[in-house]
């Protein structure tokens, strides 16, 4: 029997696709591998046979015999606005040695007048750009050797993100003309402790080389802030590539739980104001605490409560709502804050965290206007205790993302305040589980990223990639297998999650969390029509192709986004394009 909404019989659907299994359907017949849609919704999902029924004049029609239809996936924490970033700068990529790379630069001086700045990409091998021994053993580039290959250009090799490698020191490298423009000199001084400007030993003259130990870039947004950054058409030009990006791996939604900057939510505004969005998003703010002049925060946050409130500003497609929250305390982010509203990899405003103090104060009026917060770190989430005791936060929906490990206290406490819980498995599982177990001590590893525990505790769950890579079949994976990919142990095997719960918290758990899950999340009459038919059947693929499977057609709101037949990507496969 077909499931389908009320007065089914009256409609005919826009769109029909048949052939192939349908996961993430409550209520659907068993051996389902159809569904209807029209003007955005699902009318209907069962078989083939009963599904035909919406077939009208105008019916256009899918027809598959390999892969399966799941729910768009929705990315809990993604930094989508950083993919198509990527892509705007000379990449260095394979570059793997002093030679590799001023060959590299040579090659761009060609496309560049005199006088014209070279900014490329940070040396390693993308995605996590991992470095070869060869610069360990011999050097990097230094200024000299660029002032050979670039004389009459300034030229600035960008550090990488921290976090793509999640290995110290970030490496960035300026020839003479950009040392000359920068008024870099033997007696500049750096401009945080986590700053080495490297020099000459034999003439205390900067060599071009900095070390920054830390994972977040400061000197190109101090020393070198004369060196182009994004600009907002970059932004803009970038966004909507990630958003293609991000479709080609069935990601329907987005949740920035990080907190958005000025300069993003911009780029976001433009993109959607030209007709140009492919993944619905929801923008967590990032604050800028360094701009309230003499008001204090929580003040200054009831000004933006009209905006920021429970049902934020924006459409079906773009809103912007909630708080990111943060502690801090220390003097590093308010130095690279001094670049604003310049952000560079970020995307946040680096003066978003507050004193402690001073943030819970922030907390309990935001609690007061029944305003959602977010945020990444244990003692925020600490925080969000304290604050519920003076004004209750339990029906709000507040979410604490990246989570490491919890110990039963944190799962009780997340439950009680009935938080959404984020996770950061590209890190904590796919990098770090093994040393999470070293530290913790095997009979504590179920502490790791405790799936199991957080859902038989009632917790709702959302996977998220922090762009780590963008493809949420990562997390998936890693809930299903809980590999450390470093070591390939298997990391707390009884936080295991089945396929089917992988799906649920990568598709509905994401819906929760950006309260949608009356519209998104599940293909059921009623909802809308975001979906995604895959390459392969995820739940009859092996364990360890789960992180391979790609999006063939991507649906939002019922209007095919992505087809990869018509993209002319090569992801590694042939796929057949919309019948």
């Amino acid at each position: 029997m077909v499931r389908s909404i009320k007065n089914e019989a009256r409609q005919s659907a826009e769109l029909l696709i048949e052939g192939v299994p349908v996961y993430g359907a409550p209520g659907a017949p068993l051996g389902a591998n159809a569904l209807a849609i029209s003007k955005g919704i699902i009318l209907g999902v069962g078989k083939a046979d009963e599904i035909k029924r919406f077939r009208g004049p105008a019916t256009k029609w899918i027809k598959r015999d390999r892969g399966c239809v799941i729910p768009g996936l929705i990315d809990g924490h993604a930094h989508m606005d950083r993919e198509g970033l990527k892509s705007i700068l000379p990449s260095l990529d394979g570059a793997d040695t002093r030679a590799a790379v001023l060959e590299r630069i040579r090659e761009e001086v060609t496309r560049k007048q005199p006088g014209e700045w070279i900014v490329t990409m940070p040396i390693g091998m993308a995605p996590y750009y991992q470095e070869t021994e060869t610069f360990a053993e011999h050097g990097y580039p230094n200024r000299w050797d660029l002032d050979k290959v670039a004389p009459e250009n300034p030229v600035y090799i960008r550090p990488i993100w921290g976090y793509w490698r999640s290995c110290p020191p970030l490496v960035s490298i300026a020839n003479s003309r950009a040392l000359e423009l920068a008024k870099i000199g033997p007696d500049t001084a750096p401009p945080a402790k986590e700053v080495d400007i490297v020099k000459d030993p034999a003439t205390g003259e900067p060599t071009g080389v900095f070390l920054e130990h830390t994972m977040m870039p400061i000197v190109e947004l101090t020393l070198l802030d004369c060196a182009p950054n994004f600009t907002l058409e970059d932004r803009v030009e970038a966004l909507g590539r990630s958003m293609k990006i991000y479709n080609s791996f069935g990601t329907t939604g987005v949740y920035e739980g990080h907190g958005a900057a000025s300069d993003v939510i911009s780029a976001y505004q433009s993109v959607s104001d030209r007709g140009q969005q492919t993944v619905r998003a929801t923008l967590v703010l990032s604050p800028a605490w360094g701009t309230a002049d003499d008001k204090a925060p929580a003040a200054l946050l009831r000004d933006l409560f009209d905006w920021l409130g429970r049902q934020g500003l924006g459409n079906d497609l773009l809103r912007i709502e909630g708080l990111y929250a943060e502690i801090d305390e220390t003097g590093a982010n308010w130095v690279r804050s001094y670049a604003a509203p310049q952000t560079g990899w970020a995307g946040f405003h680096y003066d978003c965290g507050l004193p402690r103090q001073a943030l819970k104060e922030v907390l309990i009026e935001a609690a007061r206007c029944g305003m959602r917060a977010s945020c990444i770190f244990a003692g925020v989430a600490e925080l969000y205790s304290e604050v519920h005791r003076e004004i209750p936060i339990d029906d709000l929906r507040w979410s604490w993302g990246h989570i490491s490990t919890l110990t039963a206290d944190d799962v009780a406490r997340a439950r009680d305040l009935g938080l959404v819980l984020v996770t950061h498995t590209n890190r904590h599982i796919r990098k770090m589980g093994s040393e999470h177990r070293r530290r913790l001590g095997a009979e504590y590893e179920g502490q790791i990223v405790p799936l199991r525990t957080l859902l038989d505790a009632g917790v709702p769950v959302a996977f998220a990639t922090d762009n780590l890579p963008p493809s949420m079949f990562h997390p998936i994976s890693h809930a299903v297998a809980r590999r450390d990919e470093m070591t390939g142990e298997t990391i707390a095997p009884a936080q295991k999650l089945s396929r089917e719960e992988a799906l649920h918290c990568a598709s509905w758990g994401g819906a929760f969390l950006t309260g949608q899950e009356d519209q998104l999340g599940a293909l059921e009459p009623g909802k809308r029509a975001d979906l995604v038919i895959l390459n392969d059947d995820f739940m009859s693929v092996s364990e360890n192709d789960i992180s391979g499977l790609h999006s063939d057609v991507t649906i939002v709101d019922g209007r095919v986004v992505f087809d990869r037949g018509l993209e002319g990507l090569d992801f590694g496969t042939e796929v057949e394009s919309i019948e």
